[in-house]
């Protein structure tokens, strides 16, 4: 221990004396450390952290399977089967989607989020009641009662933490409800509410509608592959009952977090695979000063070897060092990389699960210490063995012989220093065709025609809750109330109501087209559907290409009608005119959604509903007043409707105005996620945007080591070789010469370095092939800008030694020792 600490001694001691190195060493691995620690505690708050729930690695997410994949959604009839898995499931519970919110009504209207949940659910997640009690049996019954559980937040902003709560009302959409319970601090849903309230399922219902998830809570003992071959069974058992199901779908398990994660585990850890290469390329940068160093320090190690020093004592020494310079690396790498990564996210959440509000649930924990700790103990480890080895290996009676140390230290025995500056430059390489190759998706994203114009249009979310909205018949008064108050608006171009907005997706639902087979199973027709007020298509600019819009004249009194978009058209009517044609929406689905046939009435453009890097898929829509009583009860369930304004300047300064003229018209309901269009479509593209930021950024950080490293090599050779090249002017060596030798020498280390980078990113970026769009993993502009743009930065870090190399005088230079 006394020898140890004698080491750290004389490494701080070393270190002070030497301030460049010691900055130029620690800023390397600050970056690289910093960076491995930013993405990591990302991936720990996504990946890693265990849900906070009881037994949480035994509850499962609930799927439906097919070859196209699968989906966590359940429908009433399948929750039923779930629940009768007793064999393999100790409980089943179903909850909503991110859904709507619920208007709290009263002297301080305030919408809140919610969720509908079966009332097993509190048991399923261990759920901690501090006052009162969850829902009975009965109360998840039809007409069980309006109940609701508070969360622990709601209960203290709203109700200031009074502990005689219990039995009280609240009144939500402006019917009363009594509150039964309130839940504690530390549990979390997901996703996060303010209020639960039961399902209240009808036992026989057959309404095949997906709009809620299902989660179960594996039986001790019971595997996830057995969870799954009893699922099979199941499914069987479902296809007895509804024979005109699908027979090539099927029922499902999977881990409730990976659920949650999922396609985020792919970038996440393919980000990580990044940083883990700009962490090595700082190692080389570093483990090249460190050499540098250590022919420096040679007279030293010999001498120590003289006076008894052994050569693992001397390893030690320099290990020592080493460690040292990594774990103040790691120190000020800490700091960075939490501030950086919490800057990022705030900035560009890019959707990620986990994260909280802009990042808020990303902090430092004991993993992320541990993390951190880790690799800078390794780093350190490895970027000084290797010098240290090599500075060990002096050979005393002629290293104490020689009056200067640059002896034996030229370009020709430089082989270590020049592997890794040749390592560095292929890791930049592969590094900067990844960015490129993000960047190239990102600009195809944006330059994909959307089919709507999305200038100056603001959205704005409301939540219709209550009696009064629970028909078509209310709704679809708010909505040409609404629209005629917001048109009276000076400043307003247009206004509409809908269910779903563009870029962000639809239901989906099945349909027959009149005078055609129905058909059944995997053979059944299906697209996406949506309800829309008239205007919907003026607004968004979006071409009706044959037929009509919707007019206020399309009534629930009005024969039923639809449009339909290009693509539905084009795979459903390939080589006949649509229009005047008809088709029934929802059949077996459920007696909700059974309607009367609908008149085609048009054919619209088609949108990128689906997102940006999706094509456009068939799309059905229905006049907002002509929707069935069902669907609207169904949407007030699980969606917030929408309301959208074409204004003729910028839409945020008429926001609150408009709020106000919807409060009014509504009875009182706010509206929620006020955005402009434009927002919503760069909201979509948020993942590939934070990927290609992040990677952008770690390639620029590798540009920077690389050339870096590449001057620190040459300059160190033209200092070791000085004499050599006053010799070659005295013998008649011109500058030019000279320079021209130089450049040749750290070129040729660029072009291997970029040879072998190429051929990795050949390789490497089969990686990313999933995250691109409109450009191929081999795209030539990529893998052609790359090495050039690098190798124009590798001139030039050449050519600065180079040419203080030409500019030696000779006689200075035979002079030297």
């Amino acid at each position: 221990m006394a020898e140890l600490w004698n080491d750290v001694k004389h490494a701080l001691h070393l270190f002070i004396k030497s301030p460049g190195f010691t900055i130029a060493a620690v800023a390397a691995l600050a970056l690289g450390i910093g960076a491995n620690t930013a993405i990591f505690t990302v991936v720990n708050a996504v990946l890693l952290k265990p849900l906070s729930y009881p037994d949480a690695d035994r509850i499962v997410e609930i799927e439906l399977t097919s070859p196209e994949g699968n989906a966590a959604v359940a429908s009433i009839p399948k929750f039923h089967i779930y629940q009768q898995q007793t064999s393999i499931f100790k409980e089943v519970a179903a909850y909503d989607f991110a859904g709507p919110g619920f208007n709290l009504t009263g002297d301080r209207p305030e919408q809140v989020h919610g969720i509908h949940v079966s009332e097993s659910y509190f048991r399923l997640f261990g759920a901690p009641v501090m006052l009162g009690r969850s829902f009975t049996r009965e109360e998840d019954l039809p007409h069980g009662g309006h109940v609701v559980v508070l969360s622990y937040g709601l209960w203290q902003r709203r109700f200031g933490g009074n502990p005689n709560i219990i039995g009280s009302s609240l009144s939500l959409g402006n019917e009363p409800y009594t509150i039964i319970g309130v839940l504690a601090q530390d549990f979390v849903s997901d996703p996060e509410a303010d209020i639960f309230l039961p399902f209240q399922f009808e036992p026989v219902s057959t309404n095949q509608g997906h709009f809620f998830q299902a989660v179960g809570m594996l039986k001790p003992g019971v595997t996830l592959a057995q969870a799954n071959a009893q699922m099979k069974l199941a499914f069987q058992q479902y296809l007895r009952a509804y024979p005109e199901a699908n027979p090539e779908g099927g029922f499902g398990v999977e881990p409730l977090r990976d659920s949650i994660v999922g396609e985020s585990r792919r970038s996440l850890l393919v980000l990580l695979g990044a940083v883990a290469m700009v962490l090595l390329i700082a190692c080389a940068n570093v483990a090249n000063l460190l050499l540098v160093r250590a022919a420096g320090r040679k007279r030293e190690f010999a001498i120590r070897s003289a006076l008894g020093a052994g050569r693992s004592r001397i390893i030690r020494q320099l290990l020592t060092e080493s460690v040292l310079l990594a774990v103040a690396g790691g120190m000020l790498g800490l700091v960075l990389g939490f501030i950086g990564v919490r800057a990022l996210l705030a900035i560009s959440p890019a959707g990620l699960p986990r994260i909280g509000e802009n990042g808020s649930a990303i902090g430092i924990d004991w993993r992320v210490l541990g993390f951190t700790l880790a690799v800078s103990f390794l780093t350190g480890i490895l970027f000084g063995v290797f010098p240290a080895f090599t500075a060990s290996r002096t050979d005393l009676n002629s290293t104490l012989k020689e009056s200067g140390g640059r002896s034996g230290t030229g370009f020709r025995h430089a082989r270590a220093r020049a592997l890794l500056v040749v390592s560095e430059v292929s890791l930049a390489i592969v590094l900067l065709i990844g960015s490129a190759l993000l960047i190239r998706t990102f600009i195809a994203l944006r330059n994909v025609n959307p089919g709507f114009d999305a200038h100056n249009v603001l959205t704005m979310d409301m939540s219709l809750t209550g009696a009064r909205y629970q028909k078509t018949a209310g709704v679809a008064q708010l909505s040409h109330d609404g629209r005629m108050r917001l048109n009276a608006i000076p400043g307003v171009e247009v206004s509409a109501f809908t269910c779903c907005l563009p870029i962000q997706g639809q239901f989906g639902l099945p349909f027959t087209v009149v005078g055609r087979p129905v058909k059944k199973g995997k053979d059944q027709l299906g697209a996406g559907w949506m309800s829309a007020s008239p205007d919907y298509y003026r607004l968004f600019k979006i071409p009706v290409l044959r037929g009509r819009e919707f007019t206020d004249q399309d009534t629930a009194a009005a024969p039923g009608v639809v449009l339909i978009n290009e693509a539905l058209a084009k795979q459903f009517f390939p080589n006949e005119n649509p229009v005047g044609q008809q088709m029934v929406i929802g059949k077996d689905v459920g007696p909700d959604f059974d309607e009367p046939p609908r008149q085609i009435i048009g054919v619209v453009g088609n949108t990128h509903d689906g997102g940006l890097n999706r094509d456009p898929g068939p799309l059905m829509i229905v006049p907002d007043a002509q929707v069935t009583d069902g669907m609207t009860a169904l949407n007030a369930r699980i969606v917030p409707l929408r309301w959208i304004v074409r204004t003729h300047s910028d839409p945020r300064s008429l926001a609150p105005v408009i709020a106000e003229q919807l409060r009014q018209a509504s009875g009182g309901f706010p509206v929620t996620r006020v955005r402009t269009m434009d927002e919503v479509v760069s909201r979509s593209t948020a993942r590939q945007s934070f990927n290609m930021v992040l990677l952008t950024i770690f390639g620029a950080v590798a540009l920077v080591l690389a050339a870096i490293g590449i001057y620190g090599l040459m300059a160190y050779s033209v200092e070791q070789r000085t004499q050599e090249m006053g010799i070659r002017m005295a013998l008649g060596a011109d500058r030019h010469a000279i320079r021209k030798l130089v450049i040749l020498q750290g070129m040729k280390l660029t072009f291997v370095g970029v040879i072998v980078g190429v051929a990795a990113s050949f390789w490497l970026t089969r990686l990313i092939a999933s995250f691109l769009f409109g450009v191929q993993k081999w795209d030539p502009a990529a893998f052609a800008g790359v090495p050039i743009i690098l190798t124009a930065v590798a001139l030039i870090a050449v050519w600065l030694p180079a040419t203080r190399a030409s500019k030696l005088d000779p006689m200075q230079a035979l002079r030297i020792e």
